[in-house]
């Protein structure tokens, strides 16, 4: 969502929209991840989370309540750290979706444009008919290399101590001191997770050329 908000930025005719995310995606593109996991998790944790007082908010909870929040998220006294790597990743991949996002906007011939301004439709009406269905095709591959980026991304959120694969890989190796069994497993299944992800887009490609066939 912040990509594709930011992508419309950088096309947008308003000249604090487009600095507004060219700003964005130059600066984040050009930091390291590792830095801003740990801006973010000093900010947000020592910041934003007890002004929210969502941890104290979650152990007052049921039992119940707590074990579906452990589940979906993470445990109460790891939500600070779980919130500031979200927030970082999202950022982060962000500015990449949203470079995604302009190149594939751009690159619908601006005949389409004129055609469909000739037709009497708004700017809202010729994103949403006639230049975003064609856009999303041409984005497709580039968003699912993003995604598989992402996945992989995810791995450096182990050095805040989300209980993410690797984290549970150094975890595993600790107590049992078998290092190569484990990280080939975690290889295994992070390969696993990027295949699933490419042979379901190249599916939904496959699907949305066809309708298109009709």
């Amino acid at each position: 969502i912040l990509g594709t908000i930011m992508g419309l930025c950088r096309i947008s005719q308003g000249l604090f929209y487009r600095l507004l995310g060219r700003s964005y995606v130059e600066l984040i593109r050009n930091m390291p991840p590792l830095v801003l996991i740990f801006i973010f998790y000093y900010f947000v944790s020592g910041q934003i989370m007890p002004v929210l007082g969502l941890d104290e908010f979650i152990l007052a909870q049921s039992e119940t309540t707590q074990r579906l929040c452990e589940l979906l998220f993470a445990p109460p006294s790891f939500l600070s750290a779980f919130f500031s790597a979200l927030v970082t990743l999202a950022i982060f991949e962000g500015a990449y979706i949203a470079e995604i996002v302009r190149a594939g906007i751009q690159s619908i011939d601006k005949e389409q444009w004129e055609a469909s301004h000739a037709l009497g439709l708004s700017k809202w009406q010729q994103m949403r008919h006639i230049i975003l269905p064609q856009a999303v095709q041409r984005v497709l591959p580039p968003l699912a290399g993003q995604f598989i980026s992402l996945i992989k991304d995810s791995s450096i959120v182990s050095l805040i101590s989300i209980q993410e694969l690797t984290f549970q890989g150094m975890e595993l190796m600790a107590a049992t001191y078998l290092t190569f069994e484990i990280w080939i497993t975690v290889t295994l299944l992070y390969l696993l997770m990027t295949f699933t992800c490419s042979l379901a887009v190249q599916r939904l490609e496959v699907r949305m050329a066809r309708g298109r066939a009709w």
